[in-house]
C-alpha cells in the first residue's frame, strides 16, 4: 500500500459550502479511516485548506477518494494536490476523531539532510509523543505532522537534530481532526 498526501483547496466560501455536506462528510471519512484508507488530517484554521493522508494500493485509488468525497461533490474542495510518500512513518495509534478544532497541531516540511538519520529522529519523535506521523517525499522533502500547535518549536525539533537543512523547514498549523 502506498501513503500520499493530498493538499486540499476549499471554496472561498468555505463554511457556507460546507454546511449541508458535513455530517456526510465526516461519516465517510472516519469510514474511511476505520477501513484503514485515511491514516490523519484535517483542515487548517482559516478553512481555507486541508491536509489529508490516504493509504491505498493505486494512485487512481487516491483520486477516487477525494473526487467521491462529500466535500468535493459539493464544490466545498475546489482542487487539489497529491504527493507520494516514498518512506512513511506510521502512527502508532489513531487518535479520536475531534470536529470542535480542539486539537491543534502542527505540519512541518522541509528538506532533509541526511535523510537515513532523519528517519531516526522521526522515529525518536514519535516515541518520544511529539511527532503523530510523517516521512519523505522522493525528492527527499519531508512532510511531518508534529504534536504541537506551537510552530517554532515544531521546527525546532527537527532543527535541533541537526538533520535537516533548517533554511528549508516551514510549518503551518492543522487542526487535526483525524
Amino acid at each position: 500500500m502506498l501513503v500520499y498526501h493530498a493538499a486540499i483547496t476549499a471554496a472561498e466560501n468555505y463554511l457556507e459550502r460546507r454546511a449541508p455536506h458535513r455530517q456526510a462528510h465526516f461519516e465517510r471519512i472516519v469510514g474511511l479511516r476505520a477501513q484503514g484508507f485515511v491514516i490523519g488530517g484535517g483542515p487548517a484554521p482559516d478553512g481555507r485548506t486541508a491536509d489529508i493522508f490516504y493509504r491505498v494500493a493505486q494512485p487512481p485509488d487516491v483520486v477516487r477518494l477525494i473526487e467521491d468525497d462529500p466535500y468535493y461533490l459539493g464544490k466545498v474542495w475546489t482542487a487539489y494536490t497529491v504527493r507520494t510518500f516514498s518512506q512513511f512513518i506510521e502512527p502508532w495509534e489513531l487518535p479520536p476523531v475531534v470536529t470542535d478544532g480542539s486539537r491543534r497541531a502542527t505540519l512541518v516540511e522541509g528538506v532533509a539532510r541526511e535523510p537515513d538519520m532523519a528517519t531516526f529522529a522521526l522515529i525518536e519523535l514519535r516515541g518520544a509523543g511529539r511527532l503523530a506521523f510523517g516521512g519523505f517525499f522522493e525528492e527527499g522533502t519531508t512532510l511531518a505532522l508534529l504534536k504541537t500547535a506551537d510552530s517554532a518549536e515544531a521546527s525546532g525539533w527537527l532543527a535541533a537534530t541537526g538533520f535537516w537543512n533548517t533554511e528549508t523547514l516551514t510549518a503551518r498549523a492543522l487542526l487535526y481532526a483525524l
